[in-house]
């Protein structure tokens, strides 16, 4: 029954049977007879079917809301066995927002350094699919803005709050700046955070305020292309604080803070809401608590 359940919810993650049963490693006709037996035992129909999935029914999207609790339950319940045999052991899988990476290392490492039989699967994600592979069953737990999007039952610890830095070549006319305001960034070769990315839109409002509606004219999902960008000529990029002054290291780059615009975004772990939580996502928030002070 479990491994049904799985079914499902890889099948809401996919939209799609055949991607659905690569993602589990088993062959689409398994998983469509999967699902078909499913339905026959609980009576009713769950997936709407024609030349291609076509969404579940009613039915078959409560049982989804379900089959996602059975399995995370079976999981809590795994972890507490083995917690009891082994303490804190097996492996966290966090999804983590680009500009947060460097938080994500830092958690890990102290982490692991207390835990030594905990290991980590980080990925980077944006903040729509941070919460998706979360409800999805796909991590254990991410790190992604707190206040920024509708977060739905999720327990959280406040990690830090993001202020912005304009990131440029140390011989650009701007390097020598101690400060610069949003409106000064007009007619920049900018290269920015793809739109998908929750901190490209908290950028794009800020220019918003400041009566701007810049171009990007090289957008990526990753701060590595972008910095490597600002090494190489005269564009400049805007990161957060943190994640400039790392990514700079070691290069001719000069970060000028940023003053003004939108009210700085908190950023921070989260898990799903469950009481309790296991004892490895339970250690993970203390340390996330420990790790903020």
């Amino acid at each position: 029954m479990i491994h049904k359940l799985e079914m499902l919810i890889a099948l809401s993650k996919e939209r799609h049977f055949g991607r659905a049963a690569e993602s589990l490693g088993i062959t689409q006709p398994t998983l469509s007879n999967g699902i078909k037996q499913l339905e026959e035992h609980l009576g009713v129909k769950l997936v709407q079917r024609g030349s291609r999935f076509g969404g579940f029914t009613p039915e078959g999207k409560r049982a989804l809301e379900l089959a996602r609790n059975i399995l995370r339950e079976t999981r809590r319940l795994k972890d507490e066995m083995r917690f009891s045999r082994q303490g804190l052991s097996g492996q966290i899988r966090l999804a983590v927002i680009p500009t947060a990476l460097t938080w994500a290392s830092t958690l890990a490492t102290k982490f692991n350094a207390q835990h030594p039989n905990v290991s980590f699967s980080i990925l980077s994600r944006s903040s729509v699919e941070v919460l998706h592979m979360i409800e999805n069953l796909e991590v254990d737990a991410g790190i992604s803005y707190l206040d920024n999007e509708p977060l739905g039952r999720m327990t959280t610890c406040p990690l830090y709050r993001e202020s912005y830095t304009l990131l440029c070549h140390k011989d650009h006319p701007l390097a020598g700046r101690t400060g610069l305001r949003w409106r000064d960034l007009h007619g920049l070769k900018l290269c920015l955070l793809s739109p998908d990315m929750q901190n490209r839109r908290i950028i794009n409002r800020n220019f918003m305020e400041a009566g701007l509606s810049p171009q990007a004219m090289i957008e990526s999902n990753s701060t590595v292309v972008l910095v490597s960008n600002v090494v190489s000529g005269d564009w400049v990029t805007i990161l957060p604080t943190d994640m400039a002054t790392f990514l700079s290291a070691g290069h001719p780059l000069t970060s000028v803070p940023l003053a003004g615009g939108v009210t700085d975004h908190s950023v921070g772990l989260l898990a799903a809401h469950q009481e309790p939580q296991t004892p490895v996502i339970g250690a993970l928030l203390q340390a996330a608590e420990r790790l903020s002070a």
